[in-house]
């Protein structure tokens, strides 16, 4: 799987058809004796099946693919009105609505995963220097600014450039460290200037304490 998405991922990587397979296009995957079949949905690879190559062997993950697939045209066209003109068909190894929603729950969940080590690191690095730290993302630009003088509260603010939906502002506030989630006030301004007319901001005070342990962690 490792292997597939890191091929599938470079576009100028070649692909190669698997030939046997006529009623879909089912591209090859290798690393070392395995095989995968990968079919993309758009922009989407997806591994629908995988094998070890055994040359000459019925049990040749080519072999026993296509052998399955010409099993499961005959059995299409026996419980089927309409005949398949293919002499294979995999279209039962092919992502299904649980699946597409599963992919989609679990990128949520790494985008998330993504974003609260990225809160983290920006809130690092501003504690250090006192100036705002930024990052790029698709289709935005996350900063953190986080002052703290000795015996006085820390201020924090998250400043976002881009369209970002209301409940991916909830779970980057709601990751920078030391702040009470509930506790974001819109901002009109950060310290040191206006705000641009794509930005919005808020703002908190840090826990002094949480600040103090995230730089401990470095």
């Amino acid at each position: 799987m490792a292997k597939a998405r890191e091929h599938f991922a470079d576009d100028a990587a070649g692909h190669e058809r698997i030939r046997s397979i006529d009623d879909e296009v089912l591209l090859k995957v290798k690393i070392q004796r395995w095989r995968g079949a990968v079919w993309t949905d758009g922009d989407l690879p997806w591994l629908i099946a995988a094998g070890q190559r055994e040359d000459g062997s019925p049990d040749d993950f080519y072999s026993a693919l296509e052998t399955a697939a010409r099993a499961a045209r005959a059995h299409y066209n026996a419980n089927n009105r309409h005949p398949l003109g293919t002499t294979t068909y995999v279209g039962h190894l092919l992502p299904d609505q649980n699946d597409r929603d599963r992919y989609q729950l679990e990128a949520g969940a790494r985008l998330v995963r993504t974003l609260a080590a990225a809160v983290q690191e920006l809130a690092r690095g501003s504690l250090h220097d006192g100036h705002e730290h930024a990052a790029d993302f698709p289709a935005f630009r996350l900063g953190v600014l986080v002052r703290a003088d000795d015996g006085h509260e820390t201020y924090a603010a998250v400043r976002i450039t881009g369209s970002v939906p209301d409940d991916l502002i909830a779970v980057i506030l709601r990751h920078v460290p030391g702040c009470d989630p509930a506790a974001w006030y819109p901002e009109y301004a950060l310290p040191s200037r206006p705000l641009l007319p794509a930005e919005q901001a808020w703002s908190t005070l840090m826990d002094p304490k949480a600040a103090a342990e995230l730089l401990d962690d470095e």
